[in-house]
């Protein structure tokens, strides 16, 4: 086994201050969230996901990938939304051992009540804190990245 090649002082305090900063930032944005409207962030992020789908529903498992979920933690996340009545679970007509999440009705609308919260904070724990050359800089440093599963693809069984 090769030795591991140890961080550098400079490579250490960018991981650092990536992590740190990172789970501040998301731990506020729960907090509001969870604070001022019964959602998670995670919860926030399954409802807004699917609104932007056509048909507001997603294969389980594309919607795990995306949200880099393992199955039983997406299941488990979609159950509690399936309990508040904010998502429902269909079987997929074309897969029979598939399902979709599909966004309801009060899904739609406690997402539609959370959005500005959520992107008050965004501005306020992120954007604003920025110059519109830091947030491009950004954008491009962790663009590079690529981490697991690509998530751009998505399947969404037809709903026949």
């Amino acid at each position: 086994m090769d030795e591991p090649r140890w961080l550098t002082e400079p490579e250490m305090r960018a991981w650092r201050t990536l992590v740190t900063t990172t789970t501040g930032v998301l731990a506020a944005l729960d907090g509001e969230l969870q604070a001022e409207h019964g959602l998670t962030l995670g919860d926030y992020e399954v409802l807004a996901v699917l609104s932007e789908e056509p048909g507001e529903l997603m294969r389980m498992s594309d919607l795990a990938a995306k949200l880099h979920l393992s199955p039983s933690g997406m299941t488990r996340r979609i159950d509690g939304l399936v309990r508040a009545g904010l998502v429902e679970r269909h079987q997929c007509p074309t897969d029979r051992r598939g399902s979709n999440a599909v966004l309801t009705a009060a899904g739609r609308k406690r997402l539609e009540d959370a959005a500005p919260t959520h992107v008050r904070g965004v501005r306020e724990y992120f954007v604003d804190q920025l110059s519109a050359r830091q947030l491009a800089n950004i954008a491009s440093a962790l663009g590079a990245l690529e981490v697991d599963a690509k998530t751009g693809a998505t399947s969404v069984c037809d709903e026949a």
